[in-house]
């Protein structure tokens, strides 16, 4: 039993990988970013308004194209604990501990925005590419971390994902007053998803199977609506469908060369957004709340072990979400702004073990930004982002031979994984008026 438990165990840890492709980026691009993500009601640019309510799009008066690209870099630690059993398959009373920090390093993160808008007209019409979600990581193999022991010692060794989401909206704002406005936004994602093991898969003897990259495509549409009282204060609001996708369709490789395919519906959380924005002299003041509607939405609505010990899904919490933004415009030719961003953790203990690696548990969120006006037509844009879990997120090992009524999930007595992260951004823009 000590080896097959322990191999089963760190196999199906590969799970926790899906954790990340629920992350609702905080902002997109690097004036939006710098404001925290807040934008609902308070546009500074282009992209973030597209990115959260497509009404505020009447606000611009020009033809504008932005593009901007960010180098995201994650730090998370994987720890994990075992008990240790005799040749009987006892358990000796001692355990075994490690820890494993990520090496993948630097991902690209880019977003492109153009806007069509006339002083004279009521429509403003917008087009975007965002990468709104996206997650990769690898956990190099290890002699010390249970999770990580090569496979050779009954363990799972290397652990590596890739995944990426990019949006595509098409924006339409109509002015129905000087003050008030609304907006549409239809939108076309398409995703790409590689897992090292596959835990939507069916095991067999040889354990879980690893996948060549699949891809999926998704449809959706945002709903906006903006108000400017005229004297500095701003409300807006909008809301996000849920991003319907296609399947998953991966072919699997198992690890004595056998191979199978299998299918999973995972699609993307309906958003709801309020926000405030107040601007007066040389200040601009937004702030913005979200819900994130988890708990609908495939993938992670259910929780558990399949019949054939497969994931049925991953029990994600609705989450809440508070973004602020503050900038100023004293000094000519380079605003500066300041952002922190809030966000709850959807993952409970008692599921943390399908949910690890997370960055969805990056709670408290830092951002310094500016711009430099160049000339008329081109303005730079940069950002630098800080953020960190409150704490670790953490839960026991789960083994499906170990469910019962009373232990649905088969926890492990006196196991344990957890795992907590930092992430940093340093990301630069460009924007380009056609009209001036």
């Amino acid at each position: 039993m000590k080896n097959s438990f322990l191999k089963l165990i760190t196999l199906l840890f590969a799970s926790t990988l899906f954790a990340q492709t629920g992350h609702v980026m905080q902002g997109v691009g690097a004036v939006n970013m710098s404001m925290g993500g807040a934008a609902t009601a308070q546009p500074l640019d282009i992209s973030g308004a597209m990115q959260w309510n497509p009404a505020a799009l009447s606000t611009f008066d020009q033809k504008l194209i932005k593009f901007d690209l960010g180098l995201f870099f994650s730090a998370p630690e994987l720890n994990s604990t075992v008990p240790i059993f005799d040749s009987n398959g006892q358990p000796t009373g001692n355990f075994m501990s490690g820890t494993t920090a990520d090496d993948r390093g630097i991902s690209p993160m880019p977003a492109l925005a153009m806007v069509w808008g006339k002083e004279d007209s009521k429509h403003t019409f917008g087009v975007s590419a965002f990468g709104i979600s996206g997650f990769g990581v690898t956990f190099p193999e290890s002699t010390t971390n249970p999770i990580n022991m090569p496979q050779s010692m009954g363990g799972f060794g290397k652990i590596e994902s890739d995944y990426m989401l990019l949006q595509v909206g098409f924006s339409w704002a109509y002015e129905l007053s000087d003050k008030f406005s609304i907006g549409v936004q239809p939108t076309m994602n398409y995703a790409a998803l590689e897992l090292m093991p596959n835990p939507t898969a069916n095991p067999t003897q040889a354990g879980y199977p690893s996948t060549d990259k699949a891809t999926a495509i998704g449809f959706g549409a945002q709903f906006g609506v903006f108000f400017d009282t005229g004297s500095g204060f701003k409300l807006g609001a909008s809301y996000k469908t849920t991003q319907k996708f296609s399947e998953f369709e991966f072919n699997n490789t198992y690890l004595d060369g056998s191979t199978a395919t299998n299918n999973f519906q995972m699609d993307y959380p309906a958003i709801l957004s309020f926000g405030l924005g107040y601007s007066k002299g040389n200040f601009d003041f937004a702030l913005d709340y979200r819900s994130v509607d988890y708990e609908n939405t495939d993938g992670f609505s259910k929780t558990g072990w399949t019949q054939t010990a497969s994931v049925a899904g991953f029990g994600w919490k609705n989450i809440n979400i508070i973004s602020a933004g503050l900038q100023y415009k004293g000094i000519e030719k380079f605003p500066l702004r300041l952002g922190y961003t809030y966000s709850s953790n959807p993952i409970e203990s008692d599921v943390a073990f399908f949910n690890i690696p997370a960055t969805a548990v990056i709670a408290n969120a830092f951002q310094f930004g500016f711009s430099y006006e160049i000339s008329d037509k081109i303005m730079l844009d940069a950002v630098y982002h800080h953020g960190a879990s409150d704490g670790k997120t953490s839960g026991q090992l789960l083994n499906p031979m170990f469910a019962s009524a009373n232990n649905p999930y088969g926890a492990i007595p006196g196991s344990e994984v957890s795992y907590d992260m930092t992430t940093d951004l340093i990301m630069f823009g460009i924007s380009y008026n056609f009209l001036k």
